[in-house]
């Protein structure tokens, strides 16, 4: 009696708890979970982006002048300028240089001489952020003077920025999606091979009374928490991304096209959570799906 070993006798798990495959199918997952969180942080760096624009140009408007006949451009600009500065909800007009219209249209033109060509002149005009005036009062405060000018309030390329961003927000809800649905299908593998290894303990189990949940409980508890240890990493990984990105490119970013934010770091966090949220419900519809079969 003295050589009885208890812990010999002692009932094993049914899942053991390591697998020889455990190391791969963690690697995958934890890439997947790195995968989604860089496309969120895209996501939100596109959205800031978009937003920084759109405030530019909402508060702004350009007024090309054209002159008549009798004076100068230079003169046409001062007194389109003058004329908008006294037009409610206009913060300030200015006319823009010469040289700055120039320099506008030089990416078109190339190193062309301009100096024989009647280039416009240019109205910078700032709005007021309380009650902004609107290009059709800009348009009849010119007219009124009798000016020639064309009034530009940004408002085409609002709406171009404005739908990129819905496009780039709409494209990464789909990367994102994709990659939760492989993500799913990784381990509902998993968990098929799993459960194939242990049929005939599966119908000792029913055959002994055990209910279909109880089965596939331990299947989902199994790589829901296998799944949140890599979705930790990925997370981790995409965080130190975004950090070395922020750092690399200084106030903005790597580029002011997609301005990381330090506070986006922040939405990575969930990632374990949601890892192992969604391999709980593939393991658990995957194993009560071949328990069925089984059974």
């Amino acid at each position: 009696m003295s050589d009885f070993d208890v812990a010999r006798w002692r009932p094993a798990p049914f899942l053991p708890e390591t697998d020889s495959r455990d190391g791969s199918l963690t690697f995958v997952v934890a890439v997947l979970c790195f995968l989604a969180c860089l496309t969120l942080l895209t996501v939100l760096a596109a959205n800031r982006a978009a937003h920084d624009w759109t405030d530019q140009l909402e508060g702004q408007a350009t007024v090309i002048v054209r002159p008549k006949a009798n004076e100068t451009p230079d003169g046409a600009a001062a007194r389109a300028a003058e004329t908008l500065a006294g037009v409610p909800g206009v913060a300030e007009a200015r006319a823009i240089e010469k040289e700055k219209a120039e320099a506008l249209i030089a990416p078109w033109l190339g190193d062309a001489d301009l100096s024989d060509l009647p280039v416009p002149r240019l109205v910078g005009v700032q709005l007021t952020r309380q009650a902004p005036a609107s290009a059709q009062a800009l348009d009849q405060a010119l007219k009124a003077q009798g000016l020639d000018a064309v009034v530009d309030d940004h408002s085409v390329w609002m709406a171009d920025i404005q739908r990129a961003a819905r496009m780039a927000r709409w494209a990464g809800l789909a990367v994102f999606g994709l990659i939760a649905l492989a993500a799913a299908a990784v381990v509902a593998f998993a968990t098929r091979a799993g459960l194939a290894a242990r049929r005939e303990v599966v119908e000792v189990l029913h055959l002994s009374g055990a209910e279909d949940g109880f089965i596939a409980g331990l299947f989902q508890l199994r790589f829901a928490r296998m799944a949140a240890t890599a979705g930790l990493f990925g997370a981790g990984g995409a965080a130190i991304m975004g950090a070395m990105l922020r750092l690399a490119g200084g106030g903005q970013g790597l580029t002011p096209v997609l301005p990381i934010a330090w506070i986006d770091l922040l939405s990575v966090l969930p990632a374990p959570l949601a890892a192992g949220a969604v391999a709980a419900l593939a393991a658990r519809f995957t194993a009560q799906s071949m328990i069925r079969e089984l059974a």
